[in-house]
């Protein structure tokens, strides 16, 4: 059915910047509603950022004001801007299809790894 594969993901010092994109497959990626979200092991998987078909967005408290979850429905693909990363960001970041036509879906892309070293 619909597939997401992630990219952007890499190592990245302190205050460093980083952009995720996740591109869906799909004709109908303007009724999608949107989210990320990350986990690290031996952790439960947490939200990050949603965004609905229409651009209303949502974020966890801990990125607020430092990750900009954004779509491009041209291009069937949703974004992820983080900036002033810290080691706490590190994680394996996934895209996911949250929702379709008013109904609750779960459709995870593979998954792209966030490093915040020095």
């Amino acid at each position: 059915q619909v597939q997401l594969v992630e990219s952007g993901g890499g190592l990245v010092q302190p205050g460093g910047s980083l952009t995720l994109s996740c591109t869906a497959s799909g004709s109908r990626f303007s009724m999608y509603g949107m989210g990320w979200y990350r986990q690290t092991p031996g952790k439960e998987r947490e939200m990050v950022a949603n965004i609905a078909p229409s651009g209303d967005r949502r974020y966890a408290d801990s990125v607020m004001g430092r990750f900009t979850i954004d779509r491009d429905n041209a291009k069937n693909t949703v974004y992820l801007q983080m900036n002033s990363l810290t080691p706490a960001d590190s994680a394996v970041y996934y895209c996911k299809l949250e929702v379709i036509g008013g109904l609750h879906v779960n459709y995870w892309g593979q998954g792209t790894q966030v490093t915040v070293s020095s």
